[in-house]
């Protein structure tokens, strides 16, 4: 990869217009910049809501604890719809800026909350109000990061450049559970519960700082620049996206619904269930899935090179049916004291899987949709799929082992896996599509 501007022109299109392209570091670090970000903001509460809400909020059992963590899942989609809109209306630039300073702002206020011994339940309003906001500036980070990879890259790597911002995923949960894991090796239990778990939201500022730096010094995508001069930029796009692409929106969702269930499981779930099923701590935890995040980002790398030669579909189809089979295999593993050979499958065999699935999607959902509906059409598809696939995963998740045992939590991923893997067969292959469109 050249780390200085290029021309090119996608091997599809068949006009002589050539496209200037930011350079491949600038590319790189803008669109990873956000999702890890994003990830890095999502983990930390993950992990407040699992292990430190419940104490500092002793009115509310562990599930009503995980339910506020679904609320800014639900804003995602109207964030997407939202900045869906100016960024297919007005250009990514500008769009994602905002949708990383609302983000990251609202990340910074649940650090600053007052506590449940100062406000009661309105403490909890004020953090579900914050975790609300947070899901809007959500909703159009993950699309636009997507379209500032892959409508810079060249037509044969637009799943290598797609992984990128997918590669932001790993990042901030390696950045986010490794400060956890300081944190509880350095501070008392006692400080964690009184201000600790406070620290990584904070610490975000910095993040968000950086990654509006990046943003602002990188130029709009050729593709979206293109669109303007051919007059093509649609002046209501959510309403041509969902009077033409409709199925795709559908078919997007399903698609990765279940990569949002099966994440949430692997991290979120599994930390609580952990800590009071089998009797590993925090720490433990939080270091074997740092371990497991890291095969994790290498696997995002090897199944997008692979979607860039044989196709985004076969590589998705091949990881769908692996976790159909995870899913009703783990369960054996996962259970008894302490169970370290268990915990190593679950975790490492997992997130093999999971990188295979999660890495060509960033190519995949921005191709389902055209130029001039792109940013909407694939945030909307992405984020519908994060209330279906993940809101309430570690919730239902928790719920089922109390009810029924572990073994339901397996069919619960599988039956998510099947519904994934309908709806890839019934989608093209997108590989060799005209991006420029």
């Amino acid at each position: 990869m050249e780390d200085t501007p290029t021309t090119a022109v996608d091997s599809t299109q068949e006009s002589t217009v050539t496209l200037q392209r930011d350079p491949v570091k600038t590319v790189i670090l803008a669109s990873m910049i956000g999702t890890a970000i994003e990830f890095f903001d999502f983990y930390a509460y993950g992990t407040a809501a699992a292990t430190y809400f419940p104490k500092v909020t002793p009115a509310i059992a562990l599930i009503l604890s995980l339910l506020t963590f679904g609320v800014a899942f639900i804003a995602r989609p109207l964030g997407s719809l939202v900045f869906g809109h100016f960024g297919d209306k007005m250009g990514r630039k500008k769009t994602l800026v905002v949708s990383l300073l609302t983000m990251g702002t609202a990340t910074v206020v649940i650090g600053l909350l007052p506590s449940y011994a100062t406000l009661g339940i309105l403490s909890v309003l004020l953090l579900c109000l914050a975790r609300f906001i947070q899901g809007i500036g959500l909703g159009g980070e993950w699309s636009g990061a997507v379209l500032v990879a892959t409508e810079n890259a060249p037509a044969n790597k637009r799943a290598l450049y797609g992984a990128f911002p997918e590669l932001g995923a790993p990042i901030g949960f390696f950045l986010s559970n490794g400060l956890y894991f300081v944190l509880e090796s350095t501070l008392r239990p006692a400080q964690m519960q009184a201000f600790g778990w406070r620290i990584p939201f904070l610490a975000s500022a910095v993040l968000v700082i950086v990654g509006l730096v990046v943003r602002e010094k990188m130029q709009e995508t050729p593709l979206f620049r293109l669109a303007m001069d051919k007059s093509k930029v649609q002046k209501s796009p959510l309403a041509q996206v969902f009077k033409h692409n409709w199925a795709e929106i559908l078919k997007g969702t399903f698609i990765m619904g279940v990569a949002y269930t099966f994440f949430y499981l692997l991290t979120t779930w599994s930390l609580s269930y952990v800590t009071t099923a089998m009797s590993f701590n925090n720490r433990e935890w939080l270091l074997l899935l740092m371990l497991g995040v890291v095969l994790f980002g290498v696997m995002i790398v090897v199944a997008s090179l692979f979607a860039d030669r044989i196709g985004r579909k076969k590589v998705l189809v091949t990881g769908t049916v692996m976790i159909i089979a995870f899913a009703l295999i783990f369960p054996f593993f996962f259970q008894g004291q302490h169970n370290l050979a268990g915990g190593l499958f679950f975790i490492f065999v997992g997130f093999f899987i999971y990188g295979i699935i999660y890495g060509p999607v960033g190519a995949l959902l921005p191709e389902l949709f055209p130029t001039s509906t792109r940013y909407s059409g694939s945030g909307i598809a992405y984020n519908l799929a994060a209330i279906i696939g993940a809101a309430f995963a570690p919730t239902i998740a928790a719920f089922l082992v109390d009810k029924w045992g572990i073994h339901s939590v397996g069919f619960y991923l599988a039956l998510m896996a099947c519904v994934s893997l309908i709806a890839l067969l019934t989608t093209k292959e997108t590989k060799s599509i005209d991006y420029t469109k």
